[in-house]
């Protein structure tokens, strides 16, 4: 029996040595897994074609950008223009008032005879603006 005593003992050390060693390992966990997720982009696949395509937008977008820029430019080229116009206009009214003045002062009659007529080709905004502009009975 002694040595079914000794012989149970081993045995009770050995298994709680098996479990023990068998309960570490559950402690530590099974092997982790990873959920891993490459981020592999490829450039999509283009034909010629759409390459051409993509240059043409390209293009029409500068040509456009190009285009507002330039009408930009000449709006203010037109409003610096219309300024130095409106300053010429009152300009001109201010000698017609002098001269009507120095002519009533020396009493002084307009004829009724028109100047020599020169061809017609200043433009309709032009005639109407000279005629608006300076008369003698002011």
């Amino acid at each position: 029996m002694r040595v079914n005593k000794n012989f149970l003992a081993l045995a009770a050390a050995v298994i709680s040595c098996i479990i023990v060693v068998w309960f570490s390992t559950s402690i530590q966990g099974d092997y982790k897994t990873y959920e891993v997720e490459p981020e592999i982009t490829l450039p999509e696949y283009r034909t010629d074609a759409g390459r051409a395509i993509d240059a043409y937008e390209r293009l029409m977008e500068r040509y456009m950008d190009l285009t507002e820029k330039n009408l930009f430019m000449v709006a203010v080229d037109i409003k610096d223009v219309a300024k130095k116009l409106d300053s010429i206009e009152h300009k001109l009214t201010e000698l017609c008032t002098r001269i009507a003045g120095i002519e009533k002062a020396l009493d002084i009659k307009q004829s009724n005879q028109p100047a020599e007529k020169k061809p017609q080709t200043e433009s309709l905004d032009i005639k109407s603006h000279q005629n608006s502009s300076c008369s003698a009975t002011d």
